[in-house]
């Protein structure tokens, strides 16, 4: 195992979670918490969200081993307008945050959160994410999530796993709850 790499990670691989059904915050986020359990710290940068999720006070009850910072106003960016330049610019920070985050090396695990949506809303490139694959460090476990992740992500990372909505309560009208989806 070369100097780079982490006894517990190895190289560090990169993860991805798509698909149009829940949990793919809620994977990664439980790869942060099992990380947690071996000493093993996580930067989670979530993209296009501002709004309050449970999971930022969870974070604050353990800042030692998970940061989470948020790219996103606290509305919806809704995919039948153009992007708003602020919308673009919040993107853009969190990119160079996650960046900042990896040179740091102060991270085993870095997840970026809704970065496939953001892809598919056109506020990040596809050469974006996979500079960032391309640039990791050995020792370094990259994560992806969102809904559409494209074939090129898809390809170029080492785990992909597609969350299939079969059925949900939402069809029934059930809004988020706090502390099971938001």
């Amino acid at each position: 195992m070369s100097e780079k790499m982490h006894p517990l990670i190895g190289k560090g691989y990169v993860q991805v979670y798509t698909g149009n059904g829940k949990g793919k915050t809620t994977a990664a986020l439980g790869l942060a918490f099992r990380a947690m359990g071996c000493g093993l710290k996580t930067y989670v940068g979530q993209f296009m969200k501002g709004q309050k999720y449970s999971e930022l006070d969870a974070a604050c009850k353990v800042p030692d081993f998970i940061t989470i910072e948020q790219f996103g106003k606290d509305t919806f960016v809704h995919v039948k307008y153009p992007p708003l330049p602020e919308d673009i610019a919040l993107v853009q920070k969190g990119l160079e945050k996650v960046k900042q985050a990896i040179a740091s090396h102060k991270y085993n695990i870095v997840v970026l959160d809704e970065i496939t949506t953001a892809f598919h809303f056109n506020l990040v490139s596809i050469d974006d994410m996979l500079s960032l694959i391309k640039n990791k460090p050995d020792g370094l476990e990259l994560i992806f999530t969102g809904r559409y992740a494209p074939k090129e992500l898809i390809e170029a990372a080492d785990l992909v796993t597609e969350m299939t909505e079969i059925k949900h309560y939402y069809q029934k009208n059930v809004p988020a709850r706090q502390g099971i989806e938001k």
